[in-house]
């Protein structure tokens, strides 16, 4: 598969064009450097490390394209004043990658051992790797409600993506919980869809960006549950209603609906991570501002360690980051450090020496 320019079918336009870096040679047995997802940040990861010659190999993760890949329009990723799909930017950025000779491997990773390097890293198709350093790109998974009925009825009427399912809602009436900019994004992708939207949000007040504020309160096809939390999802075979308590006055309703899609949030894809990475209180990878965690050698970028900014274009330039300061330290493992750069390792002690 090394240089190979594939196309998984994440939708959006015709496969780009490019000019294919191809290399034959076997893999090594121990690779310079494994790049763990495949969102925004870990194919910007691919592009520079394989850019630098490092032959990386990308192992994708059981989500082609992370969270971008089921996003229906991004309109504020630079280079694109028109906008685009999620899925296709996705692909350009993968066929992108594999032009300069990423590697790409569909699986995911089961474990990692950093007593490194060489670190290892074991997948849930029984593969075994060894690499002198890795590049973290998980990202992280929606976040569920938890409440009664919720997972029971995914998949008959509960998602957490619009783009995937909103197709089979036509002449429905829905509702969407949440109120950032997923929701509404979500949302007003839906209105092509289901006649009527009710947008269930726990404060009074929406905490999404002025634009699609406007757009979303302004759509005649969108309402508003102001105050309110989902407590249970009921139906038999599908979704057929929703409870509702409002957060100000404890009453409780019954709202009918055809289907619940959800957006309160996203976790870390951290349960290989725990234990031998150091995180924050939420479970996010820590970084310093070189995107290094707490072993050297392991590199972390997008959403795995980013629960502030989570954007196509920060993953994009953490991933970057991230690519950059493993071909220095590869350079310092192999004992060819760039001019003015020697002073790389002790800064990395003092900051690891924190945990």
């Amino acid at each position: 598969m090394d240089g190979l320019n594939l196309n998984f079918g994440l939708g959006g336009g015709s496969e780009p064009e490019v000019e294919t870096v191809l290399n034959d040679a076997p893999r090594p047995e121990v690779e310079n450097v494994i790049i763990i997802g495949s969102g925004p940040a870990g194919w910007s990861a691919g592009i520079y490390t394989g850019r630098a010659n490092l032959r990386p190999l990308l192992i994708t993760g059981n989500e082609l394209g992370g969270q971008v890949a089921i996003t229906n329009e991004v309109e504020n990723y630079p280079g694109f004043p028109e906008g685009l799909t999620g899925p296709e930017l996705a692909e350009k950025m993968q066929a992108q990658a594999q032009k300069f000779g990423t590697a790409v491997e569909i699986d995911y990773v089961t474990e990692i051992d950093v007593a490194g390097p060489p670190f290892g890293v074991k997948t849930a198709s029984g593969k075994h790797y060894r690499a002198n350093a890795l590049i973290v790109a998980t990202g992280a998974s929606p976040r569920k409600l938890g409440v009664p009925g919720e997972e029971r009825l995914t998949g008959r009427g509960v998602s957490y993506c619009a783009t995937c399912d909103g197709f089979f809602f036509r002449g429905k009436e829905l509702v969407v919980v949440g109120g950032g900019d997923s929701a509404l994004e979500e949302a007003l992708f839906l209105t092509r869809f289901a006649t009527k939207i009710r947008v269930i949000h726990r404060r009074a007040q929406l905490r999404a960006g002025a634009t699609l504020k406007r757009r979303a309160e302004s759509n005649p096809r969108i309402e508003f549950v102001w105050n309110s939390v989902v407590t249970r999802i009921d139906g038999e075979n599908k979704v057929e209603s929703v409870t509702l308590k409002n957060t100000a006055t404890g009453a409780v309703s019954e709202l009918r609906t055809d289907g619940v899609f959800i957006y309160v949030g996203h976790l870390p894809n951290n349960q290989f991570f725990q234990g031998k990475l150091a995180m924050d209180e939420l479970g996010y990878l820590i970084t310093d501002k070189l995107m290094r965690t707490s072993v050297p050698g392991i590199f972390a970028a997008g959403e795995i360690q980013d629960h502030r900014f989570r954007q196509v274009a920060t993953s994009v330039g953490q991933g970057v980051a991230a690519a950059m300061e493993t071909e220095k330290y590869l350079a310092e493992l192999e004992d060819r450090a760039y001019p003015g750069h020697t002073a790389y390792i002790e800064p990395l002690r003092r900051f690891v020496s924190r945990f």
